[in-house]
């Protein structure tokens, strides 16, 4: 934080109860918090503030958070910004940080991992190795995620994509649903 004990920070997050909950949390922690709900609001929110630290949702309705990690980092180059997704990737933290993000986290997270993270701006050699590799079906699912949301969630244009036959991509939807949030 900065020498007054305030810090601004830009929440750009499209579910608004949780967009209102960390807003009160970093409040109550001494930041000056403006919140954006789209990609559109977050540019426009740029002409408005400052921030020095940025959280960003993934998944912003249809659009893609990147595109707001990619604004900021453009905008100020040593705003701290961390993505926060329901929808985790290898493919979409790797761009995230080469984007411009210091960090890139799972939901759910608080206010104390938020934190942590931003102070977290460089790699830890001592990061423990997975136990296990990712089974199969957990590769099975990431790839139909993915193209899920290449396809903006439309069910036939994935099975095509996929090479799978609509409803045995529907039943494996059914088994494990995610919301687009």
């Amino acid at each position: 934080m900065s020498a007054d004990g305030e810090c601004s920070l830009l929440i750009v997050e499209d579910d608004a109860a949780f967009a209102r909950t960390l807003k009160r949390s970093f409040e109550r922690r001494g930041y000056r918090v403006a919140m954006a709900a789209s990609v559109e609001e977050a540019r426009a929110m740029l002409d408005v503030v400052s921030p020095a630290y940025a959280v960003v949702d993934l998944k912003l309705g249809a659009a893609s958070g990147l595109a707001v990690v990619q604004a900021l980092h453009e905008r100020d180059a040593a705003m701290l910004i961390v993505v926060l997704t329901g929808f985790a990737s290898i493919a979409t933290a790797v761009e995230a940080i080469k984007l411009g993000a210091c960090n890139y986290l799972v939901k759910p997270s608080n206010t104390d991992n938020i934190e942590a993270a931003f102070s977290q701006q460089g790699g830890n050699v001592d990061v423990p190795f997975a136990a296990r590799p990712t089974s199969i079906k957990t590769l099975e699912w990431e790839r139909i995620h993915e193209t899920l949301a290449e396809t903006g969630f439309n069910i036939s244009e994935t099975a095509r994509r996929l090479g799978m036959h609509r409803r045995t991509l529907a039943r494996k939807l059914g088994k494990r649903w995610v919301p687009e949030s």
